[in-house]
């Protein structure tokens, strides 16, 4: 028996959003009568942080406090239109989405606030710290709290405001049928060093290092978190997750995600990310997000890393220590790397 390293790498780039009628979302912004404002959306956060992010963003475009915005992510029913929750749309679509629809609802408090400081909405600002202020005269200011009282039970007014995003559709070359699906790609880079028993088939990987271009990360500690846990997740699409050979029959496991197999905490390897920021002309504050870029590389590295440790080349998912056994036989047993 014996344990071979092998070193794997892969890079990609990833589009940004998909071009199915110009790709749209939309979003909705108000204020309630104490200045709170509530975004409403029918995207959904799957776990990748987008309430958080559009928090940030909502919060940016009025130039209020984060504390003062709450996002509902309701349904398609009750929530303005959205094309969904994939191909790593969110932070682009949602969130240019949502900085149209504050717009429009700063507009409206500007308005309000102006009113009641009789000035003109042009020479107000807000601090981000929920006032209106006069430029050049800051004693002179009013709460938001209060414009939106204001505006609620004296003016009659609503602090509110509708966006809509979408891209231009693509035109088709006729003689090519060559088009551009998308406006904007994340790139990726990623390496997995990992050990193979050539006794077992087993595989551990035991490092990851990767750097990713998304644009800008509006949120570092959960760009950091999703890349983390969104490499391991494709570790677990690589090594163990499968319903195979007895899909759809129920008579053997895996029956539940009791019995589905899939990487723990005793799995997870140190990972060292380098996030390259250059903001996108077209994204909300230069904001991309990682998506489903997180888990993509590590598929492609991890089959590399097992050719690079014994010579056996994975093309089915997962690299089961079987299937990594049968192309020890059929290889003759393990082939040494070649040197660097």
């Amino acid at each position: 028996m014996s344990i071979h390293k092998g070193r794997g790498f892969a890079c990609i780039n990833y589009p940004i959003g998909m071009n199915l009628g110009g790709d749209p979302s939309q979003a909705l912004v108000h204020s309630n009568p104490d200045g709170k404002f509530m975004v409403t959306l029918s995207a959904i956060d799957l776990g990748q942080g987008m309430k958080s992010v559009v928090r940030q963003i909502a919060a940016e475009a009025l130039g209020v406090p984060i504390a003062d915005v709450q996002v509902d992510t309701a349904d398609s029913d009750t929530g303005p239109h959205d094309m969904g929750s994939f191909a790593s749309r969110g932070t682009h679509r949602v969130g240019n989405a949502v900085i149209r629809a504050s717009a429009e609802a700063r507009k409206q408090m500007l308005e309000a606030a102006a009113e009641e400081l009789e000035v003109a909405a042009a020479d107000l600002d807000t601090d981000g710290k929920g006032n209106i202020i006069v430029k050049g005269s800051p004693s002179r200011s009013i709460t938001i709290s209060q414009t939106a009282i204001a505006a609620q039970f004296k003016q009659g007014r609503t602090l509110s405001g509708r966006g809509i995003f979408l891209i231009p559709p693509s035109p088709v070359d006729a003689d090519t049928g060559e088009m551009t699906p998308v406006t904007t790609f994340a790139h990726a880079a990623l390496v997995v060093d990992l050990e193979v028993d050539d006794e077992t088939g087993e595989v551990v990987v035991t490092e990851i290092n990767s750097a990713y271009e998304l644009g800008r990360a509006l949120n570092e500690k959960l760009v950091e978190q999703q890349l983390i846990g969104g490499a391991w997740m494709g570790v677990a699409h690589a090594l163990y997750e499968t319903t195979e050979p007895y899909y759809p029959q129920r008579t053997h496991l895996p029956l539940d995600f009791n019995t589905y197999l899939m990487p723990g905490p005793a799995e997870v390897v140190p990972h060292h990310i380098a996030v390259l920021e250059r903001p996108a002309e077209d994204a909300p504050f230069g904001g991309k997000g990682p998506g489903e870029m997180c888990a993509n590389p590590v598929l492609p590295a991890v089959a590399n890393a097992i050719y690079d440790a014994v010579g056996v080349r994975c093309d089915a998912l997962p690299f089961t220590p079987e299937k990594i056994l049968r192309g020890l036989r059929a290889n003759g047993g393990a082939k040494k790397r070649a040197a660097y």
